[in-house]
């Protein structure tokens, strides 16, 4: 990329090979927050899929978490771990119900998500 960024292996752009910060006065709200990064992929839980088993919440706790009312795990933060920690996550899925998605496309995945729930009876949060 011309403009001094780079795409690493997992399709996140870096903006500089250096982290700038900006003065409060320049900030917009849109920058990462807690140290996260911009991501061009976000982590999806087909929480219709999951099983429970709490493997995700176990490697990624601060993107995954049970959801007490239905017994499924549920990404809760896009920018709670390092993407090698999800990726971590997503390959100890025994059922493989955890995806990255395009961003634009997690609320047609909410919806989709819980009409099957509905239709299946499954409780949601």
């Amino acid at each position: 990329m011309d403009d001094g960024s780079f795409q690493d292996e997992l399709g996140v752009v870096h903006a500089f090979s250096t982290p700038l910060t900006l003065n409060e006065s320049l900030q917009t709200g849109d920058e990462p927050v807690l140290g996260g990064e911009l991501r061009q992929k976000a982590v999806w839980v087909e929480e219709t899929d999951c099983i429970g088993c709490r493997y995700c919440a176990h490697v990624a706790s601060n993107t995954f978490l049970m959801i007490a009312e239905t017994g499924r795990c549920r990404a809760i933060r896009q920018d709670g771990d390092s993407i090698e920690r999800i990726q971590e996550a997503i390959d100890t899925c025994p059922v493989d119900c955890i995806h990255w998605v395009d961003f634009e496309h997690l609320i047609d995945l909410r919806q989709r998500q819980l009409e099957t729930a509905r239709s299946r009876g499954i409780p949601q949060a």
